[in-house]
């Protein structure tokens, strides 16, 4: 199948691209990142925007830089660039981790990081480490700029806090110490995961000092394990301590169960993913002592 007729355009700055959303509100326009995910639903008529905004020349959100203890990344950067960039390597290894694991690398030089965010697939990894790592989502829109915690941002499966008029032009990353993982279950290598598990830990003398667990495919967006959060903090990072954490991460999950795996399935795979994640960013936590 081919999409219905729409127009298109390719705005040179943000200003110009916001503008476009607003005149065109009536035609459902949508904004085009990497396209790895609208262009399918568009071909499927799964999304039928009469305006197409691609943001390819708003170079403005392009490019990664570091600000203090922050990792500044524009929406539009490629998610092959964040896997190579040595800043996003030293302050958000976690995520350089998990990016490599986004399909297969032609995809990752077309996607982009704030498109994958912004697309809120309940499988996908990005949102998940936006929530593992606390990042912050900069929004702009006709009323100027907002900052949506990533906690915030993720309402649903597709669904965000975004504005209809609004476009996400920046993520910012705080820095975090400790031990990272990205871990997950895929059928085939470059397939959606099944399960996936962002880990970040740090360690004291003998205790967990904080913990940020978040897990993708198991809900109708990503979702923080805040009971194995809480069931590691203050707690001594072994091996009752990991598999208390991960029964506590998947008690009261209702996955939903489809051709892929069922819910009994997917809860398990998340209770063994979720110890598996623990265990590397805890060992990376201590040998960084």
């Amino acid at each position: 199948m081919k999409p219905p007729p729409f127009h298109y355009a390719a705005p040179s700055s943000v200003v110009e691209a916001v503008d476009l959303l607003v005149a065109h509100a009536a035609t459902e326009p949508r904004v085009l990142a990497g396209g790895q995910s609208l262009i399918p639903l568009m071909n499927f008529r799964l999304a039928q925007p009469g305006h197409l905004i691609d943001l390819r020349n708003v170079t403005e959100l392009q490019g990664i830089r570091v600000d203090g203890d922050v990792l500044v990344m524009g929406a539009m950067t490629r998610q092959a660039a964040v896997e190579r960039s040595p800043e996003v390597a030293l302050l958000a290894p976690l995520l350089a981790e998990a990016v490599g694991l986004v399909a297969h690398a032609p995809i990752r030089n077309s996607g982009t990081i704030g498109g994958s965010i912004a697309h809120a697939d309940p499988a996908a990894e990005l949102p998940a480490v936006a929530l593992a790592l606390d990042a912050d989502l900069v929004a702009t829109g006709p009323e100027g700029t907002r900052t949506i915690p990533a906690a915030e941002f993720l309402l649903g499966p597709f669904s965000t806090a975004l504005r209809p008029d609004e476009i996400l032009t920046q993520i910012r990353v705080p820095r975090r110490g400790g031990g990272h993982a990205f871990v997950e279950f895929a059928r085939t290598h470059g397939n959606f995961a099944l399960v996936g598990v962002a880990a970040q830990v740090e360690v004291g003398a003998d205790r967990v000092r904080r913990a940020a667990i978040a897990l993708t495919g198991v809900a109708p967006t990503a979702i923080r394990a805040t009971a194995a959060e809480n069931a590691l903090v203050g707690a001594a990072p072994d091996a009752e301590t990991i598999a208390a954490a991960a029964d506590a991460a998947v008690a009261g999950l209702t996955p939903a169960g489809d051709l892929h795996a069922s819910a009994a399935t997917r809860t398990a795979l998340a209770r063994s993913y979720v110890r598996r994640a623990l265990e590397r960013a805890i060992s990376r936590a201590q040998d960084r002592r």
